[in-house]
């Protein structure tokens, strides 16, 4: 259940802001697709700390490239 909630925040920022704003992923695939992926095969728990430990590696400084869910 938390963990469908979870992904439809990711879907939404994928149909909202995401559309609007110029296109800075560092990372393929998108951090909203990489969490959306991992929600759905590790759930709300584990899943939710999949993403958040890859957007908290979303900036200038951290990586590039390639980077899919273990």
């Amino acid at each position: 259940m938390i963990a469908r909630l979870l992904i439809l925040v990711a879907r939404g920022w994928q149909l909202g802001p995401s559309l609007i704003l110029p296109p800075s992923c560092r990372y393929s695939p998108s951090c909203s697709a990489y969490a959306i992926t991992a929600l759905r095969r590790y759930g709300a728990r584990k899943g939710g700390w999949l993403a958040a430990k890859r957007i908290a590696r979303c900036h200038p400084w951290g990586g590039y490239g390639p980077d899919p869910v273990p």
